[in-house]
């Protein structure tokens, strides 16, 4: 039987081979994890990571990130410069091969980096590929060299330009390219954010930023001497800590470098954050499992040594003693495994032993040294462990109503039919209006409603034992299925697979909202992590004449529909309305504009960058007054539309 055209050839001319850069452009998100706004703050990031590099092995002291105009980006550092003498094997000056060559860098040889974050060699050669036009000016050897590239392809060779004395350094320049990203705009906060954190890992290196976007040019410069120790005063915010000065200690074994700062303050979140090689590794990995454990058995062994838990019948959990903790880790490996190149997670198995060790010694010393500190966490943790009893007796109700043990779901839970979770949907929506709207306009078969009474309690300032005896808390745990804390968190349990939020487009629906995420943030990060959690955009405005109609999301959309409505005769002729709640939607207009997976628009809840939003959360739901006043002032200029 011969294969007709129609029926698709298969041959050896099928196989593409993508040469240099080509795949990285084919295939962008492999690299950079999306083209979204996360994939092109990466490129920054991407770039930065080299002149961390630079100041890990001790030549560089200044890095500088400046946000042109035109959303153009350079970088400036004062280490090394890249090498511009020709590589032996390519031919090529050494800048070139790193520029377009994939697995192309330093950090392969030991001796030139002994530590460093981008191991797999495909950082800066990626921005380059994914960029109209990349500008590198080279400071070594007494001259300044340059090159240019436009989407990864050399388009100016290596030219010397001045001369500059002693004075080295590496200057890049890059506009991302708008056939890869579909927009292009950079976020100062974001962006800012990440060097702060860089200067707080790296003590003495002065990270400065400047954005030329703004009226007038922002610009801030981060140094901290006392890196980590600031760090966590700095993460610790306004909460009012149990001992006056954080926790530090750092050591070498086994060719791992640890460093590591803690504090317990009177809140009740636990805030840990974990880096290798000054990546943030968001999802931890065994250096944190290490940690956590060394914490458990060093505030068991010291209670037990002090004689503090003698009249309790517990031991202290893992929850316990990190209830109130505030905790950066920071460890260097020489040769770390990362869950791929976006390096969330880190997978050496030696380096749990190690950290494990090293925080045991070193924080039991402390602890034995300073019995005033260790009385005051003890306690805390006590305290936390009697909250925990009073807990298990309210997740023993949520468990006898949960789907899982009890086969019996929440009276209020309109489910789906479907029972594998990765076809399922929960929306969880505002008030009985909304809900009636949306049960009668979902699609049964893989759509559960799970409507809401009021605002749920806030979760910042709050013990798990108050949070689980909150009966619409307890209604959304039941309903997903995965239970609370750390330890008892089952992600394989969730019923659900996207768990999206839908609340009213006013200021009662924004409140309601951020109380949601502060749960789901402080309580389910898991779900997050998965990319379990999405917030639903309802319209604000249904613009319509005779048959036609639109359904807008701001002010510009709907004067856009009405002038394509009324061909430019005003909005006299044109119907508009206004959507203050969603129970003002019918269900068919409920399904059609938020509700249908093939014209809804949903924004996934992500975990970019959890040191900002554990500021914000604790910013805008905690007991200070005075830093959310701040806020408000400082973003109120941003608010359009203000339903009061």
């Amino acid at each position: 039987m011969t294969a007709s055209k129609e029926q698709g050839q298969y041959s050896s001319d099928s196989i593409q081979v993508l040469k240099g850069l080509e795949a990285v452009r084919r295939r962008p998100g492999m690299y950079i994890g999306s083209t979204a706004a996360r994939g092109l703050h990466h490129l920054v990031y991407e770039v930065v990571d080299n002149s961390i590099d630079e100041a890990l092995a001790g030549f560089c002291d200044r890095i500088e990130v400046t946000i042109h105009a035109d959303n153009a980006v350079t970088v400036t550092d004062n280490g090394r410069g890249i090498p511009v003498d020709l590589h032996k094997t390519e031919k090529i000056p050494g800048l070139e091969v790193a520029m377009t060559m994939l697995h192309a860098g330093g950090k392969f040889d030991k001796a030139t980096y002994k530590v460093s974050g981008g191991l797999h060699g495909v950082g800066v050669s990626v921005v380059n590929a994914l960029s109209e036009r990349l500008d590198v000016w080279v400071c070594r050897d007494g001259h300044e060299h340059h090159m240019a590239f436009a989407r990864g392809k050399t388009v100016q060779k290596l030219e010397v330009t001045g001369k500059v004395g002693k004075r080295t350094g590496t200057k890049v320049h890059f506009k991302a390219d708008s056939e890869i990203f579909p927009e292009i705009r950079f976020d100062y906060a974001t962006v800012a954010n990440r060097l702060r954190e860089l200067a707080f890992l790296n003590s003495g290196l002065t990270v400065a930023v400047r954005d030329e976007r703004a009226e007038p040019v922002k610009e801030e410069a981060f140094q901290f001497r006392d890196g980590l120790k600031q760090f966590v005063e700095h993460l610790r915010g306004l909460r009012k800590p149990l001992h006056p000065k954080p926790i530090t200690f750092g050591t070498t074994k086994d060719d791992v470098e640890i460093d590591v700062a803690l504090q317990y303050d009177d809140g009740y979140a636990e805030n840990i954050f974990s880096f290798v090689n000054n990546i943030n590794t968001h999802e931890g990995g065994t250096h944190l499992t290490g940690f956590k454990a060394a914490l458990t058995r060093v505030i068991n062994e010291v209670a037990k040594n002090k004689g503090l838990l003698k009249k309790e019948n517990f031991t202290l959990s893992g929850d316990d003693v990190r209830e109130g903790l505030t905790s950066v880790i920071h460890v260097k490996v020489k040769e770390p495994q990362f869950e791929g190149q976006t390096k969330t997670k880190l997978g050496n198995s030696e380096v749990e032993g190690i950290v494990r060790q090293v925080v045991y010694e070193h924080l039991f010393n402390y602890l034995i040294e300073t019995p005033s500190v260790a009385r005051a966490v003890i306690e805390k943790a006590a305290s936390a462990a009697r909250a925990r009893e009073a807990a298990r007796k309210a997740r023993e109700l949520v468990r006898k109503k949960s789907a899982l043990e009890g086969g019996i779901l929440p009276g209020k839970l309109a489910d789906c039919s479907l029972t594998d979770p990765s076809l399922c949907e929960l929306y969880i929506v505002e008030g009985d209006s909304a809900g009636g709207s949306a049960k009668q306009g979902r699609d049964r078969s893989f759509q559960a409603i799970l409507p809401l009474r009021g605002k749920i309690l806030n979760v910042q300032r709050a013990r798990i034992d108050k949070i689980l005896s909150n009966e619409e808390i307890r209604t959304i745990i039941t309903a997903i299925g995965t239970s609370v804390g750390e330890d008892e968190f089952k992600l394989d349990d969730a019923r659900y697979h996207k768990i999206i939020i839908m609340t009213d487009a006013d200021v009662d629906g924004a409140h309601i909202r951020t109380l949601l995420l502060t749960f789901f943030y402080k309580e389910m990060k898991q779900l997050i992590e998965a990319g379990y959690v999405y917030i639903a955009q309802p319209p604000l405005f249904r613009v319509a004449k005779g048959k036609d109609e639109f359904y807008v999301y701001d002010e510009a959309e709907r004067d856009e529909a009405i002038n394509r409505l009324s061909n430019g005769a005003g909005k006299g002729s044109v119907n508009i309305q206004r959507y203050k709640g969603l129970g003002e939607m019918n269900p068919d207009q409920l399904w059609k504009t938020t509700m249908d997976p093939a014209s809804r628009t949903i924004l996934k809840v992500e975990m970019d960058d959890a040191t900002m939003a554990a500021e914000l959360f604790e910013k805008l739901m905690g007991d200070e007054v005075e830093p959310r006043r701040v806020f408000i002032e400082e973003n109120a200029k941003f608010v359009r539309n203000l339903d009061v």
